[in-house]
C-alpha cells in the first residue's frame, strides 16, 4: 500500500451507497479528490458539463416546515416561484432552507446533499433540464462523494416527478 491508510467512507456516502444498492442501481458513489460543494467544482473534478451535475436544492415548506428537494441542473437556477405553485396550498410559502435544517431534514451537509437516502423523505421534484443529458453526476452524501445516473434513474431512485422549475 505504499504507507497508504485505507479509509473508511463517511457515514453519509455508506448511506447512499446502500440506498443505490437496495433500489439495484449500478454505479456506486465515488470519492473525489477534492470537494466539489459547488456545481462548477464538481464539473471540474469529473472532467464533464456545468449541466451535467444533478445540483440538489433544499427549501422550506411553511407551515409544515418540510423539507421540499429540487434536484437540477447544474448550469440552471431554480424558479422558486414555480417550485412553491407546484409542492404548497395556495398560501402557503416556500422559504430559504439553512444549513441547520438541510442537515436536520436530510442527514447531509449542505454540498453534499443526495437524491437518496435521507433521514426525512422530502418532497421532491426533478428539473426537466437535467434530460438534455444521457449521463448526470450526483452528490453521495459528503462534499467528496458523487455517482453517476442516467437522469432519467432519478424518477425511479427518488419517486418524484419531472417539472419546470429553472428561470428561462
Amino acid at each position: 500500500m505504499c504507507g497508504a491508510e485505507l479509509k473508511p467512507l463517511p457515514e453519509g456516502v455508506q448511506r447512499v451507497m446502500a440506498a443505490l444498492d437496495a433500489l439495484g442501481h449500478p454505479h456506486a458513489p465515488v470519492m473525489l479528490d477534492d470537494a466539489a460543494r459547488t456545481a462548477q467544482q464538481a464539473a471540474d473534478a469529473l472532467g464533464v458539463e456545468l449541466g451535467q451535475i444533478a445540483k440538489s436544492i433544499v427549501f422550506k415548506r411553511k407551515p409544515d416546515e418540510a423539507a421540499v428537494l429540487v434536484i437540477t441542473s447544474g448550469d440552471r437556477r431554480v424558479d422558486e416561484k414555480k417550485v412553491q405553485a407546484l409542492v404548497c396550498a395556495e398560501g402557503q410559502k416556500l422559504g430559504r432552507a439553512d444549513a441547520d435544517f438541510v442537515k436536520a431534514k436530510t442527514g447531509f451537509s449542505i454540498g453534499g446533499v443526495s437524491p437518496v437516502a435521507h433521514a426525512e423523505p422530502p418532497v421532491t421534484l426533478i428539473d426537466a433540464e437535467l434530460l438534455r443529458f444521457e449521463v448526470v453526476w450526483a452528490a453521495a452524501g459528503h462534499p467528496h462523494g458523487v455517482f453517476r445516473l442516467a437522469p432519467q434513474d432519478l424518477g425511479a431512485l427518488t419517486g418524484a416527478p419531472v417539472a419546470d422549475v429553472t428561470l428561462r
